[in-house]
């Protein structure tokens, strides 16, 4: 998985003095850093493609492509281009319909624990065809928002871990709890509790 930018930290980082008491804090995520990480969890196949059905040599298929994501009030919305060819397959090639339709799923992000979970998955556009729809609802309502999920300390101890070459101090992260996740304008807004240790 790429890392993440640095400067998703640096609040965190400013906020704290050498004291290793348990401190609150505000961390906001963007929508560009949460895309970032479901086509590194997700979207990593050939051409950055996830196959619902099939693969890159199959004559039938579907697949989701070209993730986008954005925030929308309090819900955070993946938009997903999918691409389909559903049929019987006959000596290599599908005998059946080619169908290519956008698609939307929105979220409401959860805290869970040291975690950026998402629940409350409701499809918001799918395709006009049954048949396409039957597999992209699981994928949409199930997948992309367990592939979504993020780890919060374990992203903060890697954005760490270099503290002391581009900071000249040493920081590390002995816990964190998150309580509270909401979407506040451009950005997904964590509010939890840390302990950050400077040397």
């Amino acid at each position: 998985m790429r890392r993440p930018q640095l400067y998703l930290l640096l609040p965190l980082a400013l906020l704290f003095s050498a004291s290793s008491s348990s401190s609150a804090i505000e961390v906001k995520v963007s929508a560009q850093a949460l895309e970032r990480t479901l086509r590194a969890q997700l979207f990593n196949g050939p051409q950055g493609r996830y196959y619902i059905r099939g693969d890159a040599t199959s004559p039938c298929y579907v697949y989701a492509e070209s993730p986008h994501v954005t925030f929308m009030q309090d819900r955070i919305v993946v938009h997903v281009h999918a691409k389909s060819k559903l049929g019987t397959s006959v000596h290599g090639t599908c005998l059946g319909v080619s169908l290519t339709t956008d698609t939307d799923v929105s979220l409401i992000p959860e805290a869970e624990e040291e975690s950026i979970g998402f629940r409350d998955a409701r499809i918001e556009r799918l395709s006009e065809s049954r048949e396409l729809n039957f597999v992209l609802a699981p994928f949409l309502s199930h997948k992309v928002p367990a592939q979504m999920k993020v780890n919060a300390a374990v992203l903060m101890r890697q954005l760490l871990s270099r503290s002391t070459e581009t900071t000249g101090y040493a920081l590390s992260l002995d816990s964190l709890k998150l309580h509270s996740l909401l979407v506040e304008g451009e950005s997904l807004v964590m509010d939890a509790d840390a302990n950050l240790k400077v040397n």
